[in-house]
């Protein structure tokens, strides 16, 4: 049951990652036929933006992801050991270097990992993690995050933030380029053609166009939180790979699920890594994923430790 899980979300993920980025091509597409009554143009757009932003994104270091959520750097051993040799030995299992360990002030138990490769990685929790959780539970959460470094899901989040910010440009620049066009007479050029013939299809494209780029962004978000779920179901089974204990993670699960206390400065750019959701309330009581969550339910996750 572990590695079939483990095979049927490395399969699903391939798709959704093959889907998402197709969905952006299709994007450039409907603004090429929008703007420039040319498909081939609005995809050559699209590919050089994401290609330069994807890029950004990559090599922007995870520096900047611990600064927005207040992480302090633990250096040695001696100011934080139960961590530390936690973190150091599920690298070891896992077989990758020890990650960077940073620990957030902050009462709410939590937990997140940043690295775009497993020579890169960091792992940050909650000083309310350390002080809630049984040493066996914080190997089941720490196994997770090391997990998510292993199985290069921070640099899978990181393109999916990127496609979703090249939709949201892409739109907007083609919301104001028609409005522009509209303006100027940019769009004589589609009038022409629409009354030489063929003008019926013609403006049935368009109109379909318009609605596909207005809805994009709402659909590229979807895309992205469907990929950030389905990350969080291979990381756990991972995890599970890594400890040999469901228990620890589902008990440690159960013990997060339970707590109300709630971040005080939470990072909503950063929601989607952390362990569960860091604003505390009715998401962690559902038993589905809504199509805008970006974690499954705890209740889900737990169920699913339990038959493996």
């Amino acid at each position: 049951m572990l590695f079939e899980q483990i095979a049927a979300n490395k399969r699903k993920t391939v798709f959704i990652v093959l889907g998402f980025f197709i969905f952006v091509m299709l994007v450039g597409c409907a603004i090429g036929i929008l703007v420039y009554n040319n498909y081939l143009n609005g995809l050559i757009m699209a590919a050089v933006i994401g290609a330069i932003y994807i890029a950004i994104m990559i090599f922007s270091s995870s520096k900047v992801v611990m600064t927005m959520n207040r992480a302090k750097e633990v250096t040695s051993k001696d100011q934080e050991p139960v961590l530390w040799d936690t973190v150091e030995s599920m690298a070891m299992v896992a077989g990758i270097p020890m990650p960077k360990v940073y620990i957030v002030e902050d009462p709410s138990p939590n937990a997140f990992a940043t690295g775009i490769s497993p020579e890169k990685g960091a792992v940050a929790v909650t000083r309310g993690l350390l002080d809630k959780l049984e040493r066996y539970e914080l190997e089941g959460v720490i196994a997770h995050e090391v997990a998510h470094i292993r199985n290069y899901d921070i640099r899978l989040s990181t393109i999916a933030i990127a496609l979703v910010a090249v939709v949201a440009i892409l739109s907007d620049l083609a919301m104001r380029m028609l409005f522009w066009g509209s303006i100027t007479g940019g769009n004589n050029n589609r009038k022409s053609n629409d009354n030489n013939g063929g003008g019926g299809a013609q403006a049935i494209i368009y109109i379909v166009a318009l609605v596909f780029v207005i809805l994009a962004p709402i659909i590229a978000t979807a895309i992205q939180f469907a990929l950030s779920r389905n990350r969080e179901y291979l990381a756990d089974a991972t995890a599970i790979e890594l400890t040999r204990n469901p228990q620890g993670l589902a008990d440690a699960l159960r013990k997060i699920g339970g707590d109300t206390t709630k971040m005080k400065q939470p990072s909503a750019a950063s929601e989607s890594i952390y362990f569960t959701t860091p604003s505390k309330g009715e998401k962690k009581k559902k038993e589905k994923a809504g199509m805008f969550d970006s974690h499954p339910p705890i209740a889900s996750r737990i169920e699913r430790l339990e038959h493996m």
